[in-house]
């Protein structure tokens, strides 16, 4: 199963979304958007892309957009659970406690920084920020994340560059 992940889009204060990335989000099993959308609208534009949504609000959202998405939220795939939250708090602790926050699961996806971050526990377990599509602040390209989730395998992440030209993320530049 591929999930798309992408947070911090800021609509419609933000150019639109990128094709690349509308691209990637149509052809994915799910969809985990980890928050800051800021209006309605683009909550409407990625339910209607297709696949199923699974979604947080952030801290900058419109009243519509908190009433009808929760600040945390779980996806199960391919026997895999995946937490998701806006902001993981600060750098310091941060694996740990996104552990204790989502036991259970083999990963958390979250936003609110807008820098890729790919960080792997000793015994698997994940956190993982994608950037954002469209305001990448003091990354160098806006980005979004993807995971592949099996039965049999942990799950596998890939980040990408969705400036043009599209396409993979150097490693270099995901956070550790």
């Amino acid at each position: 199963m591929r999930i798309a992940v992408i947070s911090d889009t800021h609509m419609p204060r933000r150019a639109g979304i990128p094709g690349a990335c509308l691209d990637r989000l149509r052809a994915a099993d799910a969809i985990v958007h980890a928050g800051d959308w800021s209006d309605a609208a683009t909550l409407a534009v990625l339910r209607s892309l297709g696949p199923p949504l699974v979604a947080v609000h952030g801290n900058v959202e419109d009243r519509e957009v908190r009433a009808a998405l929760p600040p945390t939220a779980e996806l199960a795939a391919a026997g895999v659970r995946i937490g998701v939250i806006h902001d993981a708090g600060p750098e310091a602790g941060r694996l740990a406690r996104m552990r204790r926050r989502f036991p259970g699961t083999a990963g958390v996806v979250f936003g609110h920084s807008h820098i890729p971050l790919h960080q792997v526990a000793d015994d698997g377990f994940f956190i993982l920020n994608p950037g954002s599509p469209t305001d990448r602040r003091r990354s160098p390209h806006h980005t979004m994340a993807e995971v592949e989730v099996t039965a049999d395998a942990p799950p596998r992440v890939a980040f990408w560059r969705l400036d043009d030209p599209a396409g993979p993320l150097d490693p270099g530049l995901v956070r550790r």
